[in-house]
């Protein structure tokens, strides 16, 4: 593991009307983050999962590389009619999508960064959510795979101008999720069709190992499904969503937990104690347990080992979002969207709530890489109004916030957790900074506050407003067994 002194600092990529910056993360030693890339004119911008790169999209159907060690632009793309781009998990390749009309014209093309190359050219007709990016690579770039009709097609990602290299013959298959650390798995789903149940099917990425799926399952009354593997390619969950609840009890359709595992050893719904919606679902950093807020509000959480044994109940209360800390410590539980914004923290390893606090209208919020800050964002187009960031330390105290008038993106630039020390110094070094407040920064004295509460801090109900939908007392936790 990384010593302190030789950690990465943390960095904010922002996003505005006028284009994008990248700030200094903090701590922040004057109370304000200092500019590390000036203002780009940009439409869009997003870094590699490795953050090793960011990708800017300027007008002109211009896209850019930025080296994220000295942001520096690298390397630069004139791609007419651009509709889509992404950057591969290490930021070897560019993959664009364009506006195409007709079968000649292969729109779907991969770029190797390096040398400024397509190496792989496509005709796809159409590009959605569930489909792009077109081409999957796994998170070290050892595997690569694209969705095709009835078929997952499988590339060598060292040399895409072999094309198709094997194919696994998947009958009606709409959507595919390829497994990241490692790439050795990859889930498809077969929505239902003539009677016959839709399906999750897992196959080996190995050629030699494709013909037969290691894991499945079926079940009728799904639409559509999110697809979440595990650190380590052993686990996946399956949140199977249908449009219409046939009880009538939920407006938004309904969902079901399912849970499959590569070796067999699991398959079936995740025993959950509360009837009602799967509000979300989150890996720990380790893969080997998972938190889920589900059931009508006021919803509940709890969180499960890999053998889907449950590990922790976090109580009842106006939640819909979790967030786990990439140091595997903490855990973020907090309503969103509709919700009136409360957030609880909670402390894993000792089994207790650290702190409460609010972001109404979050739209977004992420944990950094180092795990000592919990970041909400307010972002247009989905709020036009009170657009701006806050960031919390890692018990829910504020410790930064700063307003926009139009707001369109925040992200932490991605660093591998394994960079930073163990959490526990981390936090002590944050504590031990005296950062001086600044009034623009809307800050009470509670707000000033660094060191970590020591007791749970008691449960505030939802504002009147939204008492009747989400009022709730938060439980005690329970602990179970971990064997």
């Amino acid at each position: 593991m990384a010593a302190k002194d030789t950690a990465p600092s943390l960095e904010i990529l922002v996003r505005g009307p006028e284009g994008c910056f990248v700030w200094n993360g903090p701590p922040f030693g004057n109370g304000e983050p200092s500019v590390k890339l000036e203002r780009v004119p940009c439409s869009r911008a997003k870094f590699s999962e490795d953050g090793s790169r960011l990708l800017v999209m300027k007008s002109d159907f211009v896209i850019s590389i930025y080296d994220c060690s000295s942001f520096k632009e690298i390397k630069s793309f004139q791609v007419p009619n651009v509709l889509a781009a992404v950057l591969s998990p290490c930021g070897t390749y560019l993959q664009t999508f364009q506006k195409s009309s007709t079968p000649q014209d292969k729109n779907l093309v991969l770029w190797k960064i390096e040398s400024g190359d397509s190496v792989y050219q496509q005709f796809q007709k159409t590009m959605t959510k569930t489909t792009w990016p077109s081409i999957r690579l796994s998170s070290d770039e050892a595997v690569a795979c694209r969705m095709a009709t009835n078929e997952i097609q499988f590339f060598d990602p060292k040399d895409f101008s072999k094309g198709i290299v094997h194919r696994i013959r998947v009958p009606g298959v709409a959507a595919v999720e390829l497994s990241m650390v490692p790439g050795s798995h990859v889930a498809a789903f077969i929505p239902e069709s003539k009677g016959v149940p839709a399906s999750v099917q897992i196959f080996a990425c190995g050629k030699e190992m494709q013909s037969q799926p290691v894991a499945r399952r079926s079940f009728f009354r799904c639409d559509t499904v999110q697809l979440k593997w595990n650190r380590g390619s052993t686990g996946l969950l399956a949140v199977a969503q249908s449009d219409v609840d046939k009880t009538n009890q939920s407006y938004y359709g309904e969902s079901k937990l399912n849970y499959l595992t590569t070796n067999g050893s699991h398959e079936g719904l995740v025993p959950l104690r509360k009837e009602g919606p799967i509000h979300d679902v989150q890996w720990s950093c380790s893969g080997s347990e998972f938190a889920v807020v589900y059931g009508f509000m006021p919803a509940s959480a709890t969180l499960f080992d890999k053998k889907c044994h449950p590990l922790l109940e976090l109580g009842t209360g106006p939640y819909n979002t979790v967030r786990w800390n990439p140091k595997g410590k903490f855990l973020c539980l907090a309503g969103f969207g509709n919700l009136p914004g409360d957030m609880a923290f909670w402390d894993y390893v000792d089994k207790k709530k650290i702190g409460t606090t609010k972001a109404e209208w979050s739209v977004t919020s992420e944990w950094s890489p180092d795990g000592c800050y919990f970041m909400t964002a307010t972002t247009a187009p989905r709020l036009q109004v009170d657009n701006g960031i806050k960031i919390f330390h890692h018990n829910g105290s504020l410790y930064f916030k700063k307003m926009f008038d139009k707001l369109y993106e925040v992200e932490w630039k991605p660093e591998s957790p394994d960079r930073f020390g163990e959490i526990a110094e981390l936090i002590k070094s944050v504590d031990s900074l005296k950062v001086t407040e600044t009034k623009s920064q809307g800050q009470g004295a509670a707000s000033k506050k660094t060191a970590p509460a020591q007791k749970p801090a008691a449960y505030r109900p939802p504002q009147a407003k939204a008492a009747a939908a989400v009022q709730a007392e938060v439980l005690k936790p329970t602990c179970y067994p971990f064997n």
